[in-house]
This record gives C-alpha cells, structure tokens and sequence, in this order.
C-alpha cells in the first residue's frame, strides 16, 4: 500500500500558503470567518485536549456534530493523533447509534448541546446502555460563538468515563507548522453506507487517501484558492464531506451550513460568492424553488455536481444549465469509494453529463464492468457490475473483526465490488445506471429503471418519477409512479404514450400512477425514494387489480 502526504501534511501546507486566509465559515444567522490560522491553532489545541483524555493511535473518536468548524478540526486534531473519526448523523435514532458505537468503538464522542433542541445526551445514554460496550469520555460542545454548556450541563452526558469540555485555543503567537508534521498515516475517517440491508457497515480510509482526494478532485473539478464550496449535506457523511476538504486543500473555503434554511442559504451563496455545489438532487430542487421565489445573484456560481438520489435531478440541471448557465455535471461516489470518485466534465455533451457516472478525478482511479454470474466481460452491450480498484477503495471496515464484510466486499483478484450496475467506456469513463438489485429483465432484455425515469421526467407534467419492478406470473413488469407538477394532472395514459414515442415499446412501464408525494427516507448524504416502499405498493395495486 502506498502512502503519501497525510491529512495533517495537507493542513500544514495550506495554513503555511496563506495563513489568513479564510479556510471556513459558519454558517447560520450569524455567519463567522474562520481563518487558517485560526483552524491550525484550534487543531493543536484539541490534539492535546484528546491526547489528555486517553485517545492514541489507531483508537477512536466519534464526531456527532452538525457542519460546524468544530468537526472539521476535530477530523485535523484527531488524525494528528494517528487516531480517526466516524461522524454520527445528528439524526440518528438509540438503534443507530449503538450499532456505531459497537462496531466503531470510540474512546471519546464529540456531541452538539442543544442543536435544535435535540436530546443526544439522553440519546447517547440509552445507545451506550444498549451497545454492550465500554462507555467513551464526552466532549460537550455548544456551536461557532456561543457560550460553553454550564457544569451541571455538561456532568449529565457522563456515560461512565467522564465528561468534558474543549480548551479554548488562541488567537495570536507564532505557528510552529512543524507541530502537525511527520504524524502517522493511519486510518482517519469512516463513514456509513447507505444501510440499504440491515444496519450500515462502518467503511474507513486512511488519512493519505483523503489527502490525495482531495487534491484530486480539486484539479478535476476546478476548485481554487479563490473557491467556495457550499456544504449542505452533513460532514459526517461523505457527500459532505468530501467538497469542504476539496475547498481547503485548494486554498479556497468551505462555507459549512448547519440547518438547511433555503431563504438563509440562497442569501449566502451570494454574500460568500460561492463557486461549487456537490449535492444530491432534494438539496438542488430546494434552492431551485427558494431562488425562483426570491432570485439572488449567482453569477460565481462555477459548477454543480449532482447526485439523483431524489428523483428530480434533471429538473434541478434544467435549472442550472438552462436558466443561470452554470453546468451540471453527474457524479458518481460512495462511503467506500469516496464521493465525487468520478464526476462528468463541462466539455462532456449535455444532457448525457446529468447522468450518473462520470470521468475518474485521477488516472489511478480504475474502474471495470463484470457480468456479475460469470465473472468475465459483459455480453455484447449488457451492463455489469461496476469494480474499482485505487487509492480512494475503502481500506478497512469498523468492527469486521473476522474479515468477512471485507471477503464480501472484494474480488479474489482485489477489485471492490461496488454492487452497482453500469457500463464502462473505452476512454475509461463510466455510465453509472442503477443499484443491480434494482435493474429490470424486461422481455429478456436487462433494462435501468433510470432510463425510462429520464423519459418520463422530461414531461411538463412530471415534478417527479421513480420506477420499480414487480414480477406477475413469472414475467417482471415495469410501474411508474410520478408527482404532479403543480398546477397539472398528468393523465396515465397518456404518459405511457409518450415513454413509447422514444422508448423501445418493452421499456413502456406497464402501468403509471400519480401519486401525491414519493416515500423518502432522510440518510447521511441526503433525502432518497423509499423504492421497496414503491415495490409493495405497486404490488397490491396489482392484486387489487386482479
């Protein structure tokens, strides 16, 4: 395995480039600069505070905070330890948090008092009660300019190893860069997948990968020192994540915004001149409502990269692409590979870059298509599995003591298996298409649900589409469901009519209902249609039916 510049080397250069310059904000009513100065002397001050409360090399520490600065010094402190993090969603119910504490283990937890009124306090009790495992210290933290939690406050969230709250750090003196230096390369950061079976598995990289991502996606995506980067989704997942390092490893800013205001986020796209949005396609359509209500100026705006995790993503690239002429461009990434592993690029031909997929951010990136029965190539123009094998492959998973979600995870021959289905090209780039659970045999033929979703979405009357498969008789059939755009009533009928003007007339779905709003499901990395929720639905419509 090879190592190179870790994620403190990262830090270090770019406070020694331009020291005040600003490397965050806090967003929020009242926003606050925080300067790279400012980052670097916090990190020294938590490195110590956490290295006094027992956390080393190779442990843990748990960072359950919303996009605040102080998650992401924490991720800085805590990889200068050798040691690493696991965000917890500030969502996360008892059940959640005990599964991460018991596979993660952490030897300390970082929590958010009072963050919207939240009882993560009584929350992380019942989650310690519940892991079996031992309890962690617990830094209490209030959020960017507010007071510390009183005493008595801060003694209730000791779960059995004590409670605690941060060192304030200074604001002048000199800055020994050489501090953060030569600090080991070991796993840094793990973040939960989707959790689409069971409980989430805890998929972990080392501090150099994300180094190196970083810079990488930087250079791809055209992040520089004169880049603002919108973070909406949360740090602790790696939709969030990724973009705000992307922003300080290229000398630019991440602008961290901790609750999803659109009327305050839309003002502050302006007011902060942002550059870059990587999100998910609920976040897109939020700003894209709020901005036509209340346009603001946007003319910074570079790039926005979009995952269609919500349905409406190519209404949300209309907007962007036809009415402010910022591109889009689709995006592929995950908890074990990184987010925006690969993204299209301006040059790429609209509207095939809104989709899925994308040109790898770096050379070493590799990606292959496996006919998943068989091992070899795909048949023909049949799709398969997408492996990838590089730097940005998880490196361990959290608590798989016996290696066996790792045997799961890999080909003999050391590809990881992403389980998604798609199509690679020639030059190396990659057609993302759907989950390979998800895919439809249509007649014979394997056909992405996507695929007929485009068509459907490109119809005035359709805010929004998913479609799933059911299976009757033996053969499988393709029903859609669409949100009206408000103010129409899009007629069944006539919508088949039109998936059959462009589509082969086995990709026609069976059926199309117009449903009032799609079942959703609020994860780390954004909101995503419930499609098992639309499967039973589609399934007793049927039975009704006959």
């Amino acid at each position: 395995m090879t190592s190179g510049p870790t994620l403190t080397d990262l830090l270090t250069d770019t406070v020694a480039a331009a020291p005040d310059s600003v490397a965050l904000v806090d967003g929020g009513t009242q926003p606050r600069r925080v300067t790279r100065a400012e980052l670097w002397r916090r990190t020294v001050v938590l490195r110590d505070d956490l290295r006094e409360h027992g956390v080393g090399e190779g442990d843990c520490v748990g960072v359950w905070l919303p996009n605040w600065s102080d998650a992401v010094v924490a991720q800085f402190a805590v990889a200068a330890l050798g040691a690493h993090v696991i965000g917890i969603n500030t969502r996360y119910g008892v059940a959640e948090v005990a599964h991460v504490l018991g596979h993660a283990r952490p030897g300390a937890v970082l929590v958010a008092h009072d963050f919207l009124h939240l009882d993560l306090r009584a929350t992380l009790h019942d989650a310690v009660a519940a892991a079996g495992v031992p309890a962690p210290s617990v830094a209490v933290l209030t959020g960017p300019g507010q007071d510390p939690a009183a005493p008595d406050e801060v003694a209730g969230y000791d779960a059995g190893a004590g409670a605690w709250i941060l060192t304030p750090a200074g604001t002048t003196g000199d800055l020994d860069l050489d501090a953060l230096r030569g600090t080991p390369d070991g796993l840094a950061v793990a973040f939960t997948t989707s959790g689409s079976t069971g409980m989430p598995k805890l998929a972990a990289h080392r501090g150099s990968a994300v180094a190196a991502h970083a810079r990488h996606v930087a250079v791809a995506g055209g992040w520089d020192e004169n880049s603002v980067s919108l973070v909406v989704l949360p740090l602790s997942g790696v939709f969030g994540y990724v973009p705000a390092f992307t922003a300080i490893a290229a000398g630019g800013t991440a602008l961290l915004e901790s609750t999803f205001d659109t009327e305050v986020v839309v003002g502050h796209m302006a007011e902060f001149a942002v550059t870059h949005l990587a999100s998910a396609d609920d976040v897109g359509g939020r700003l894209m409502a709020q901005w036509r209500e209340h346009p603001a100026d946007l003319s910074t705006w570079r790039r926005m990269l979009l995952g269609d995790f919500y349905g409406n993503s190519m209404q949300v690239a209309a907007w962007t692409d036809d009415e402010l002429g910022i591109p889009t461009l689709g995006i592929y990434g995950s908890s074990e590979t990184f987010a925006l592993a690969a993204f299209w690029r301006e040059d790429d031909p609209s509207p095939a870059r809104r989709r899925g997929g994308g040109r790898p951010v770096f050379d070493g990136i590799e990606v292959r298509a496996v006919d998943p029965v068989t091992g070899g190539a795909p048949a023909g123009d049949e799709p398969g599995e997408l492996q990838f094998r590089g730097y940005n492959v998880v490196d361990a998973y959290l608590g798989d003591d016996d290696g066996a979600i790792r045997a799961r995870s890999f080909t003999a021959d050391g590809w990881f298996r992403s389980g998604d289905l798609g199509t690679v090209r020639a030059d190396g780039s990659f057609d993302y298409l759907c989950r390979m659970g998800d895919s439809l045999r249509l007649r014979g033929f394997l056909v992405e649900p996507a695929e007929i979703e485009v068509r459907l979405a490109e119809h005035p009357a359709v805010a929004r589409t998913k479609v799933v498969g059911v299976t009757v008789d033996g053969d499988t059939r393709a029903v859609a469901f669409v949100e009206a755009t408000p103010g129409t009533e899009p007629d069944p009928a006539e919508l088949r009519e039109w998936c059959a003007a462009t589509l082969a007339r086995f990709k026609v779905p069976a059926s199309v209902h117009v449903i009032d709003e799609m079942p959703t499901t609020v994860g780390t990395n954004g909101s995503k249609i419930r499609a098992g929720a639309l499967r039973e639905l589609a399934e007793q419509m049927i039975e009704v039916e006959s």
